[in-house]
Parts: structure tokens; sequence; C-alpha cells
């Protein structure tokens, strides 16, 4: 499938085309995946480790990215492609994820605020 024209030398030793690997090119070169078809890796390169998929496709992102491209942000962040930490208070928020376009956190009743570190008009004494 992935040997290119002139075969194999004496030894059995295939010449393979870029995207294949492996003594007779029965394998998916670096950067590609989906053997026997190898596809080229998609990879994120703001989000990805390196350009390196799984057998599947699935790139390896660095911890602030999530995707199968590594393409959007992790959960607990937020902004793409900056990914920036949600820092949701404990207090004050939900949860500790937001919105992963705005960076708001979900509040609790009578907080407000970004991360929910402060009390709505009319109300005083946060976290309380």
């Amino acid at each position: 499938v992935g040997t290119l024209p002139g075969g194999c030398d004496s030894a059995g030793n295939c010449f393979c085309r870029a995207e294949f690997a492996g003594p007779r090119c029965e394998q998916c070169s670096p950067g590609h995946h989906s053997y026997p078809h190898c596809y080229a890796c998609s990879c994120d390169s703001r989000g990805a480790v390196d350009n390196n998929c799984s057998p599947a496709g699935q790139c390896r992102c660095h911890g602030n990215f999530a995707g199968h491209s590594c393409n959007q942000c992790a959960l607990g962040f937020y902004g793409y492609p900056s990914c920036t930490p949600c820092q949701c208070s404990r207090e004050g928020s939900l949860h500790s994820t937001c919105d992963q376009d705005t960076g708001q956190c979900s509040c609790r009743p009578k907080v407000t605020g970004l991360r929910c570190d402060s009390c709505v008009p009319g109300a005083y004494g946060f976290p309380h």
C-alpha cells in the first residue's frame, strides 16, 4: 500500500511513501494516522504538544487545551487560543468551570463579578 515504485531492497526493506513507515511500509509515519490511509495529523500548533497523534488521530494537548486537534480550551480555561484559567471564587461560584468564550463563572445567588468574587448591589459581607 505505502511502497514507492522500486519496491524493496534485497534485505526486504521497502522504500516507503512519506506518510508510511516500517520495513514493509506497514504503519503510518510520525505525524500520520489511520493505517492504511495514513492521513496527516491535524494538530493545532497553539494547543498541541507536537504534530504527532494517536492511531485514531487524537493529538497530544497541552494541559489547558482540549479537542481532537487541541483547538479548544480545556474545562477550567477560557478564551481560545490563550486558554486562560477561569479562577472562579470557591466561595462565590457554583463550580470551578466558566464560560469558555467569556470566562464568566456561574455565581451563587447575590454574588456577581467575572469570578463571582463580590456582592451584588444592596448585599454586603462577601463571601457570606
